[in-house]
């Protein structure tokens, strides 16, 4: 019986063709990598094309549209929270279809009685269209409101590990019941796929549009925070440390051992925050020259085969704890195990 456990938790050996598939998976990844390097260095050439044939004002604005963008509705939404005559919380049911007509049509209703203001005096507009309640509602991670001009704001506020940690704004057009709502601006990252949501879900099922793209921001935030963590609590372990900009795509390699060890994390998708895809490999770096390292699972003699050169060895505890741990939880108990399971597997020598 002891036997048995012991030989659960041990690596697998992988065979020559999951050799060669791992070699070639490298490959991919180093001409992603280039790939991506390159990109990087086009744009920061075009951005110098741009600023010797640009006017200076117009470069800035180029870099800075995003930062304005955010900080004018930033400013918006502060001041629609603040002129509020109430604020409603929902839960559950409450949060509807039913409701975010309600919403889209008190929207319409202050556009009509300001455009009646405008044109006549303030009394007959006052007898036509009589004043609302400015209402802010309140569901999960997100703030609506009516905003001047027929929009309506969503403000997303996402949180980690129960602390907030940044704001997101989304604005959306009604210009009408008979035509569809339209995303007008937005301060959601490029490379989240929000306009592929607004053609998807906007025009037929508005709610589900705005609680996806809640769902994405903050799984966005979730995954970023947890590399982030792992890079400020465990940087001077890790040599290599590559991620995508959504941080759906995840690796580092780890160098304070004997061997190298690998990492590769992919998310199923955009709102997941544990990854579906682990691989976790143990490199040996090298060995004496008289005598092969065997590992504690099946020796193989690699000799006729691969040089005298050790098979890497996958981590499924490993795998397993990045699975279903977030990432600097799983990474606190892989560096703790990391010394002994690495001990069992290249400790044994023969002849």
């Amino acid at each position: 019986m002891q036997q048995a456990d012991q030989k659960k938790e041990r690596p697998l050996l992988l065979t020559m063709g999951e050799v060669n598939f791992t070699q070639s998976e490298d490959v991919r990844l180093e001409a992603t990598r280039a790939r991506f390097s390159n990109v990087l260095k086009r744009h920061g050439d075009l951005m110098e094309k741009l600023s010797r044939i640009l006017p200076q004002e117009s470069v800035n604005f180029l870099r800075d549209s995003d930062k304005t963008v955010f900080e004018r509705l930033q400013r918006e939404f502060e001041a629609a929270h603040a002129s509020q005559t109430q604020e409603i919380y929902l839960d559950g049911e409450q949060w509807n279809d039913g409701l975010l007509a309600t919403i889209r049509e008190r929207v319409h209703m202050e556009a009509e009685r300001k455009a009646i203001q405008l044109l006549g005096s303030g009394d007959d507009a006052s007898a036509i269209l009589p004043f609302l309640e400015k209402i802010t509602y309140r569901v999960g991670n997100k703030m609506i409101c009516c905003l001047d001009g027929a929009r309506i704001g969503i403000q997303y506020e996402t949180s980690y590990a129960g602390e907030p940690v940044e704001v997101f704004h989304c604005v959306l057009e009604s210009k009408s019941f008979l035509e569809k709502m339209t995303v007008l601006e937005h301060t959601v990252p490029f490379f989240l796929p929000i306009h592929d949501l607004e053609n998807d879900y906007l025009s037929s099922n508005a709610m589900k549009f705005i609680d996806h793209v809640g769902d994405l921001l903050q799984a966005y935030v979730d995954r970023r925070e947890q590399f982030r963590l792992v890079k400020e609590l465990y940087g001077n372990q890790t040599g290599e440390l590559y991620c995508s900009l959504p941080y759906h795509m995840v690796e580092f390699v780890l160098t304070d051992f004997d061997c190298k060890v690998t990492v590769s994390l992919r998310y199923g998708n955009l709102v997941s925050t544990l990854p579906s895809g682990v691989n976790v490999f143990a490199w040996p770096m090298q060995q004496p020259k008289t005598k092969r390292l065997r590992t504690s699972v099946a020796p193989i003699n690699r000799k006729e085969i691969s040089g005298n050169q050790l098979v890497p060895a996958r981590l499924v505890n490993a795998e397993q704890a990045l699975r279903s741990m977030s990432l600097p939880e799983a990474f606190a108990d892989i560096i703790l195990a990391m010394p002994q399971v690495l001990k069992e597997m290249f400790s044994e020598q023969n002849a």
